[in-house]
């Protein structure tokens, strides 16, 4: 029994030993190949999550936001060139042209330049025989006012545009001005005293004028500086060379 027991004890050792052996080789074999599958599959959807937004990613937010915001800037850059070359436009000198029938109202021109289109043309209800007698006692202050639209009824008007206006001569009212269009008759007058950069006169009756002194055109023309206050309000100052600089026409249009 001894004998039998030792030989049987080695088999059985053995076989053990063996059937272990070969869980222990299958074991690692199995996890090995299923380890090696989840890590291609992660390094797979991996790369699909890095590879697909890049392909379908829109272009940012505040990217698109800018390039808008420049190309509105170029069109607004060259609208206001554009605005520029209009007869409306003015700058920082303007040759301002006052002019009138003897028995008449006063007309007041503003022009970029002795031959442009006049910018602001208005007729006062001042006769000019007033005016002038007003100008040989000393400094002239007129006063050009007109009202606000309410904000619902608010427009883009430029103040050059405006049709209406109260006057106001050294403080004093004087009734009312309209805007009016250069109609042929101001563009002869215009036109005649166009050599002229500074001085006062009379020019000579035309056949559509009448005759004798009724027919005579009373004129000042000289050069202004114009200062911009804000969108309601600019001034124009009579350049004086003969008086240190000094205006002695000052032109104000406000916007109350």
């Amino acid at each position: 029994m001894a004998k039998s027991f030792s030989q049987d004890v080695p088999k059985r050792h053995f076989h053990w030993t063996k059937k272990v052996s070969n869980e222990d080789e299958e074991v690692p074999t199995i996890k090995s190949s299923s380890n090696n599958t989840e890590d291609e599959k992660k390094e797979v959807n991996k790369a699909a999550v890095t590879t697909e937004p890049a392909a379908s990613t829109p272009p940012p937010r505040k990217k698109l936001q800018a390039i808008a915001v420049s190309r509105l800037r170029s069109v607004l850059t060259a609208f206001n060139k554009n605005r520029s070359h209009l007869p409306l436009g003015l700058g920082p000198k303007v040759v301002g042209t006052l002019f009138g029938n003897r028995r008449g109202h006063v007309h007041f021109a503003f022009q970029r330049d002795p031959n442009s289109q006049p910018a602001f043309l208005i007729e006062l209800a001042t006769p000019i025989s007033g005016l002038v007698r007003e100008m040989a006692s000393g400094l002239v202050r007129i006063a050009l006012e007109c009202d606000k639209e309410k904000e619902e009824e608010k427009k883009a008007v430029r103040l050059l545009e405006e049709p209406v206006w109260r006057t106001y001569c050294n403080g004093k009212k004087c009734g009312f001005a309209m805007r009016r269009e250069c109609g042929p008759k101001d563009w002869k007058v215009l036109k005649a005293v166009e050599p002229i950069s500074m001085g006062a006169g009379v020019l000579p009756a035309g056949n559509e004028e009448g005759d004798g002194n009724d027919g005579e055109i009373m004129y000042m023309r000289a050069k202004f500086e114009r200062v911009v206050g804000s969108r309601d309000s600019e001034a124009f100052y009579m350049m004086n060379p003969d008086s240190n600089g000094a205006p002695e026409l000052s032109i104000y249009l406000l916007r109350v």
